[in-house]
């Protein structure tokens, strides 16, 4: 009976706790949606695609403006609308119908697309500074990045970033181009640009936050996979690393300092999906999905498939020619050594009448099915129109050229990548050993078969890049006789297929990495 009044009180305390006038109200979850593509490299239509995963391969249809829309639409819908959708750069180039029109003929589609924002590439700077301004004005998007401007001035191209309220939740987008441009693509391209490191982006994203009032901050690349993980580390305070170049395909993301890092494949075969939830302003929880845009899983829209004809009927002519055929498939999608790559290089060789043919490590490019090569096809695997050259070389210079060229694709340190995969030979092959030191990766080479001797001079046909000096052989500097030849990469191409050659699809062990599997997609190789 005496605990009965101190029972009472407690109950009272209790009631008080929990009565709902002083309870402090539940925190809002609130959802924020990003959609994020990259390296579309101006693939309007659908097209064949090399997929991968778990040990197993298919071809199947996939991509084009269309089926994309239909998907951006589809998630907009689901969203209520409340969706950021963001373009990873490489965007007006690597088309026939894109060259053609200097990215003209992609205007349309893009702003039919409805994107609210884009870097610029490191292909974007293809047709010159003025004709990139130019695109930039014509979009109704903004294009932004931190780190490219005007050489003269010193001013900023574009704004550094992307600030916007969606759905309630305020996201900045810093943004990040590739600052190789000038050594990486011919420097005649962006004669006139200054691309600035990255040292800028730690003040940039903390303004987001404490300036701009950023409740989530991501940061939007165009270095490749392997610089941006390197990034994350040096870029505190970055809720999701947005990376874009390389073409790769980051089903689960890569976690590194606390970040997530992300890249959504190319050529619109893919669109990648970031869901983040907030409580009281702080990221609370994420999701990531690569979403396959194949033709079983997803239509096309209608309305965005009229826009695409609308912008190749007058480009189909020209780029329906057939110009050979193949009776195999031929895919380019390996790091090291492909078959589409092995006939390029072997055209190449051919067109230079040299013992050695180099083609560079492109990226570019979805599978050729048996059937008709067209002229659309030559833009789509070799997208640029540069002159082919030869020259002589000692092996000295090809042995160091060839243990640049594997530092530039497997440098332990992300910050010494460079460029696309490995170069194609034809007539020499080389075997490395990929996680060996820098200078130290070349095992063997030969030429027709014999070891390559130092002191010896061999014939080479490359290709020369505008802004080049007259003795660079593509990156091969001190060339003898070098002859710039009047042909291009398509025209080799054409002459050799016109010569009905056997075509292969395998391996032919013309680049040999003695400790990575025989067919290499990444470069994300675990050390």
């Amino acid at each position: 009976m005496k605990f009965r009044p101190l029972l009472a009180l407690l109950a009272l305390v209790s009631g008080c706790a929990a009565s709902p006038k002083s309870a402090a109200p539940p925190s809002k979850r609130q959802q924020l949606t990003v959609l994020y593509v990259a390296d579309l490299h101006a693939q309007l239509r659908a097209h064949p695609e090399l997929f991968w995963r778990d040990g197993e391969e298919r071809i199947e249809l996939a991509g084009g403006f269309a089926r994309l829309s239909a998907a951006i639409q589809r998630i907009r819908a689901e969203r209520g609308g409340d969706v950021l959708v963001l373009d990873g750069g490489d965007t007006i180039q690597g088309s026939g119908a894109a060259a053609l029109t200097e990215g003209r003929a992609l205007i349309a589609p893009l702003n039919a697309l409805g994107l609210d924002g884009a870097v610029p590439g490191n292909w974007e700077v293809v047709y010159g500074p003025q004709v990139l301004r130019q695109r930039a004005r014509e979009l109704k998007h903004p294009l932004f990045a931190a780190n490219v401007r005007d050489a003269a001035s010193g001013e900023r191209l574009f704004p550094p970033s992307l600030v916007k309220d969606v759905g309630g939740v305020k996201v900045a987008v810093v943004g990040f181009t590739d600052p190789d441009v000038p050594r990486r693509q011919p420097p005649g391209y962006s004669q006139g640009l200054r691309y600035d490191g990255p040292e800028a982006l730690p003040t940039l994203v903390r303004e987001a936050r404490e300036r701009d009032g950023a409740q989530v901050v991501l940061l939007l690349s165009h270095v490749g996979l392997a610089k941006a993980v390197g990034l994350a580390a040096r870029v505190p305070g970055v809720d999701v690393h947005l990376s874009s170049d390389t073409h790769e395909r980051t089903y689960a993301p890569i976690e590194q300092a606390g970040t997530w890092v992300v890249e959504p494949g190319a050529f619109g075969s893919f669109l990648g999906r970031l869901d983040l939830w907030l409580e009281e302003g702080k990221v609370v929880d994420r999701r990531w999905e690569l979403i396959e845009l194949t033709a079983s899983r997803f239509p096309e829209d209608p309305e965005m498939a009229r826009q695409v004809e609308a912008a190749l009927a007058t480009h189909d002519e020209a780029l329906l020619a057939q110009v050979g055929h193949t009776d195999v498939t031929l895919a380019r999608y390996a790091v090291v050594e492909n078959p589409l790559d092995n006939m390029l290089a072997d055209a190449i060789r051919a067109a230079g009448g040299t013992q050695i043919g180099l083609s560079n490590g492109f990226r570019f490019g979805t599978p050729l099915l048996p059937g008709p090569v067209r002229e659309a096809d030559l833009w789509n695997l070799f997208p640029v129109t540069n002159k082919l050259k030869t020259g002589k070389v000692s092996g000295r210079q090809l042995r160091a050229f060839w243990e640049q060229e594997l530092e530039n694709v497997f440098a332990k340190d992300p910050e010494h990548r460079f460029g696309g995969w490995l170069p194609r030979p034809s007539g020499m092959t080389v075997r490395f050993r990929a996680a060996a030191p820098k200078g130290q990766r070349v095992l063997a080479l030969e030429v027709a078969g014999e070891p390559v001797v130092d002191s010896r001079l061999y014939t080479v046909t490359a290709c020369e890049r505008d802004g080049d000096a007259p003795d660079m052989l593509c990156r091969i500097p001190g060339a003898l006789e070098p002859h710039v030849l009047d042909l291009d990469a398509h025209e080799a191409v054409r002459r050799f297929l016109a010569g009905a050659p056997r075509l292969s699809d395998a391996l032919e062990g013309r680049a040999v990495g003695e400790d990575l599997p025989a067919v290499l997609r990444t470069q994300q190789v675990s050390r």
